[in-house]
């Protein structure tokens, strides 16, 4: 759901107010990064962080860093014993990634992985509390079935995007790649007797999935 820029600001006004350093890595974003909208922003962002307050995890996993925005914010949320692997297949983003991690204040809570998460994702020898998944859409199955004995059980999996522009009904989009994508992951998950699963209607929607 997209909100009125009134409204939105409205938002931002009533919810935990976004840290300085995070202000600049949306700017800088904005200002020197192709589709500076994939970034999550504040409200995606302090939704993220209460979540984990919430969960509470030790361990979680991230797909799709790209400039570090969710990642962080996540990362704030958690115990000084937790740690977050993050995935991100474009290591040119690293620089900026890393330098806001810095700026943070969170090195020792994150653990930055660059390449095909399908690829290193065997790799990473954890279990999760938390996964969230927002990378290659056209991936969104095979990230869900390859990380789905990863996440303990009572464990999360956050899906985002998952409206997709509300493109996931709309015909005329249904042979596009990323939306196919998007539309087989949600039926797997709607279709899976293993799990528990909601979506959040806001920004380009969330799929909040509980393993049983």
């Amino acid at each position: 759901m997209e909100f009125s820029h009134d409204l939105e600001k409205y938002i931002r006004q009533h919810i935990l107010p976004e840290e300085d350093f995070l202000t600049e890595l949306e700017r800088e974003t904005n200002l020197s990064c192709v589709h500076p909208r994939m970034l999550s922003g504040h409200i995606q962002g302090k939704t993220l962080y209460m979540l984990c307050k919430m969960i509470r995890p030790k361990r979680v996993l991230e797909l799709g860093t790209y400039t570090g925005y969710s990642a962080i914010s996540m990362a704030m949320a958690l115990d000084t014993d937790a740690i977050l692997h993050t995935i991100e297949i474009f290591d040119e983003l690293e620089e900026i990634i890393r330098k806001y991690i810095k700026k943070a204040g969170i090195e020792a809570k994150i653990r930055c992985h660059f390449g095909d998460a399908l690829e290193l994702l065997p790799g990473i020898d954890e279990q999760f509390d938390l996964v969230f998944i927002d990378a290659d859409k056209r991936k969104y199955p095979d990230y869900y079935k390859l990380v789905f004995d990863k996440v303990n059980p009572g464990g999360y999996i956050i899906a985002d995007n998952i409206l997709w522009d509300g493109k996931v009904v709309d015909e005329s989009e249904k042979n596009d790649p990323q939306t196919k994508g998007i539309i087989a992951f949600n039926q797997m998950v709607q279709t899976d007797p293993r799990v528990e699963n909601v979506i959040f209607p806001f920004r380009d929607g969330m799929m909040i999935v509980r393993k049983k």
